[in-house]
């Protein structure tokens, strides 16, 4: 019997990072390798991805990362990954293709070509178990699901998928596949729960063009259509309608077109108009009416790049009375703030804003239905939801129960439990310590929460910069304190509180002075608690306090006079 263990480095309880492992004896396959864009408490941070701490352990079991689509809570971690492990890719032309752009990006990375094709039909023969795949409906081509089948049963990973019976060719489930996986027993499925908790059923594609269509005929003004990059179904839609109804498409930002690119040297995109694309250069060479014009924003997040349009900081577009936004990606719940924030600053701008979420139920995962559907179909003996926060998780757990699966058998897990197949039963048995990895610039890792706490302490009280110049040897106060304020008061209105504040260091300082046990740390210490006492009495706020001391040392043999500073670096 096989020894499996199934753990979740990432995208259960959160929003996207998706990256499962799963352990078959001393082989470990990696399933996804996903990012995921930070929340507002994350200020400064730039993306966030998996904690690799328990792999960086076992790098010697990995044999190999298993992707399911090319959207970024799929591959969007992959060139932090490789930096660190040199194991092969495993995906389907498409997502190996946005898999290349992404790690190419990363210059040690120039020479990693460790990437292999699959398809539905590939089978893949390890040592412990035999990785397979099938097709999925999601809103880019070739997703897949992921087959890890041992000899205990398969673990299933479902990816992000839906069913849609109007599914055009490359997006269409294989229905008879998983019924075939499913025959031949499944001992775990890893559930896709980002839709869950809605009990209403998903419109097919079909629909969705038909709202676009309509859109795009009956608007007489400028279309800014925000879509997600790697939303290549929805790309493919834009473009149909907009050759539908006579108007010139204009892309803006660099993955974008990089994205547009590759999917159509590769088939996955078609272009129903020779001369459809126009540069976002010439877009004032055109009527209102004739234009479209794509935003997909900075790594594919586009409501940025909206606000910035709003308020005519876009280097590109501003938006103008009788523009429409089209809104035709479906933000989580998440982002339900930063949605009517924007709204809000798109209509001040005098444009117009539309959502295809305002008319129609859509989105690219499964609904309460689908998700029943995928378990009738493969008979799993335990259900493991991944892919969303707790409340979707247990909304999915909810349906598997529904079908009579017991409440023993399904596993709502947090990052880092370890599930493990021992004695014919799989039970939670222990955890690891699992993390987020926040990536800010070049940095990775190198931010934490104490980072972070003064970051947000700065954001809301500001910073409170005390300089004061010491003689230590003649034990007095050269020169009288300077403050400086920023984010905290405003100084030329506060010249009392500055004052007193002066007037306070000055006799802490001294009082340190006079100690014959002086010390550096206990000065700066005495200081900061002195003033962060004496500022929350008079303003009820905690600025981040500085206190900078400078030291004059005197010499015998030299009429130079030099200064040493004394900071909180020190």
């Amino acid at each position: 019997m096989s020894k499996i263990k199934i753990i979740p480095l990432g995208g259960v309880r959160e929003n996207a990072k998706n990256m499962y492992v799963v352990e078959v004896n001393d082989e470990i396959y990696v399933l996804d390798c996903g990012l995921k864009y930070p929340e507002n408490e994350l200020l400064g941070i730039d993306t966030v991805i998996p904690d690799f701490g328990y792999l960086r352990e076992n790098a010697n079991k990995i044999v190999g990362v298993f992707l399911t689509h090319g959207h970024a809570d799929a591959i969007g971690a992959l060139p932090y990954f490789l930096s660190e492990f040199d194991v092969p890719v495993f995906g389907t032309e498409m997502t190996i293709a946005l898999a290349k752009i992404s790690v190419r990006n990363d210059a040690k990375l120039a020479k990693f070509d460790d990437f292999h094709i699959i398809n539905d039909q590939t089978e893949i023969d390890f040592n412990h178990a035999t990785v397979s795949f099938f097709k999925t409906t999601h809103s880019i081509p070739e997703s897949i699901g992921i087959v890890v089948r041992t000899e205990s049963g398969s673990i299933v990973y479902t990816g992000d998928f839906k069913f849609d019976q109007t599914a055009a060719k490359g997006y269409q489930t294989d229905l008879a596949r998983l019924a075939e996986i499913g025959n031949r027993g499944v001992l775990a499925l890893m559930s896709d729960s980002a839709n869950a908790e809605n009990p209403k059923e998903t419109v097919n594609e079909s629909k969705i063009f038909e709202a676009i269509n309509d859109n795009f005929e009956y608007r007489h003004g400028r279309i800014i259509v925000a879509c997600v990059a790697s939303n290549i179904l929805r790309i493919q839609q834009i473009f149909d309608a907009a050759a539908k109804n006579g108007r010139k498409v204009a892309l803006t930002g660099h993955d974008i077109e990089e994205i547009v690119d590759t999917a159509l040297e590769l088939g996955k995109l078609h272009l129903p108009a020779d001369d459809l694309l126009i540069s976002i250069k010439k877009i004032d060479d055109y009527p209102d009416e004739e234009l479209v014009i794509l935003e997909t924003g900075r790594s594919g997040e586009p409501l940025k790049s909206l606000q910035k349009m709003a308020t005519k900081k876009h280097h590109e577009v501003s938006l103008r009375e009788g523009d429409l936004v089209f809104i035709t990606t479906t933000p989580s719940h998440a982002m339900e703030t930063t949605v009517a924030k924007t709204r809000d600053m798109i209509y001040r701008a005098g444009a117009d804003v539309k959502a295809i979420s305002d008319e129609l139920n859509s989105s690219g995962h499964a609904s309460r239905n689908d998700l029943q559907l995928m378990m009738n179909l493969l008979h799993p003996r335990y259900v493991v939801p991944v892919q969303g926060e707790y409340r979707l998780l247990a909304a999915n757990a909810e349906w598997a129960q529904e079908l009579g699966i017991p409440k023993d058998h399904i596993f709502i897990t947090s990052k880092g439990d370890i599930l493990e197949y021992d004695r014919d039963k799989l039970l939670l048995a222990s955890s690891v310590e699992v993390g987020n990895t926040l990536i800010d610039g070049s940095g990775v890792g190198d931010i934490g929460n104490i980072v972070l706490r003064d970051r947000k302490i700065l954001s809301e009280d500001g910073v409170f910069i005390a300089v004061v110049t010491i003689d230590r040897r003649k034990k007095k106060i050269v020169e009288a304190p300077k403050i400086t304020s920023r984010g905290f008061v405003y100084v030329k209105t506060s010249g009392d509180l500055m004052a007193e504040s002066a007037e306070l260091v000055s006799k802490t300082v001294q009082q340190n002075l006079d100690n014959k046990e002086f010390d550096w740390g206990h000065l700066k210490q005495d200081v900061r608690e002195q003033l962060n006492h004496f500022l929350y009495e008079n303003t009820k706020r905690h600025p981040v306090i500085l206190p900078v001391i400078m030291e004059i040392n005197q010499h015998r043999h030299f009429n130079k006079k030099k200064k040493k500073s004394v900071s909180d670096e020190d």
